[in-house]
């Protein structure tokens, strides 16, 4: 943990540290800590971190004319700096093939989430007619929970008029996701968005479309695998939560997590490298950064910081 000059809080979460400066900013670290089935695993992921902030980092810059985001700069490559919003208690889930958690309801027979219809006839990895909201609480403990629209506004959870503009947000930035990831060969098969307001104006917060956040394809094949009911190949952190399975940890109690042995480690982290440069088209060059040189830079940054919008209220 560090010190940091105005620090008025200290957040430790399953991956990050967030730090709050003059209750204005946050200084968000994001390290190698990598969770599944809301449990940490007990070894980090090396330039896991940095992966998921650099391609936050693109991602956000990428989609500034979507929505305002809570971005000021990136003075570290696991580090981002931004405002403090008030987040709304909901994470804004968007799927865009029936996969994952969504597969899985469909397979045990349920043909609808978060009041949301399924069709029928659907195998695992298909195309939704057109993408499907599919909200969850945001618990800072625990399990998120699949809740749906009008549960979100019989509970006041968000106002009617927010959450509208909630959807039509979160439709704007899958659509501009997928266009990033057509480019580079990939599919953006489902994700998640986070949101905050500053006064009466919504915020962009958090990640977006990392892998930690996302779920991509390759597009090249998807066709043929999907007509020859073959597993497509994919990026996202779903072949973590599949190594758990096939070695008998799902997070459940009594469960204990298998021996990451270096290879596995190894093999995680060049995957979390392969989706980064697959996703932003770059090259990935590793930095490591001690905790001296953290300090140090992020001190430099936030004797740097612009004022807070107009719009800001009281938090």
């Amino acid at each position: 943990m560090l010190q940091l000059p105005s620090q008025t809080g200290y957040y430790k979460g399953k991956v990050r540290d967030v730090y709050t400066i003059a209750n204005k900013y946050l200084a968000m670290v994001v390290s190698d800590r990598i969770s599944a089935f809301d449990v940490v695993l007990p070894r980090p992921i090396p330039f896991k971190g940095q992966v998921l902030n650099q391609i936050a980092e693109q991602m956000l810059d990428a989609t500034a004319d979507i929505l305002p985001n809570w971005k000021i700069a990136s003075p570290l490559p696991n580090v981002t700096v931004g405002y403090k919003c008030n987040p709304f208690a909901v994470e804004m889930v968007i799927r865009g093939n029936l996969t994952g958690h969504a597969w899985r309801t469909y397979k045990s027979g349920k043909r609808e989430l978060c009041a949301v219809a399924l069709p029928e006839g659907m195998k695992e990895n298909d195309y939704f007619p057109q993408p499907i909201i599919t909200p969850t609480t945001k618990a800072h403990e625990g399990h998120d929970e699949d809740i749906s629209r009008s549960e979100i506004l019989q509970r006041g959870i968000v106002t009617e008029r927010d959450y509208n503009l909630l959807e039509q947000y979160t439709r704007a930035l899958f659509e501009r996701g997928k266009q990033i990831a057509q480019q580079r060969g990939l599919i953006l098969v489902d994700t998640k968005y986070e949101f905050g307001k500053i006064g009466d104006e919504i915020y962009l917060i958090d990640e977006i479309h990392t892998p930690d956040s996302s779920r991509y394809f390759y597009a090249e094949g998807f066709e043929q695998r999907q007509q020859n009911g073959e597993p497509q190949k994919q990026l996202s952190k779903e072949f973590v939560r599949e190594w758990l399975m096939e070695n008998g940890f799902q997070g459940k109690e009594g469960q204990q997590v298998p021996e990451m042995t270096d290879e596995v480690v190894n093999r995680i982290s060049e995957r979390y490298i392969e989706l980064y440069e697959q996703v932003t088209g770059k090259n990935f060059e590793k930095q490591e950064v001690s905790e001296e040189v953290m300090k140090q830079k992020l001190i430099a940054a936030l004797e740097h910081l612009p004022p807070v919008p107009d719009t800001m209220g009281t938090l």
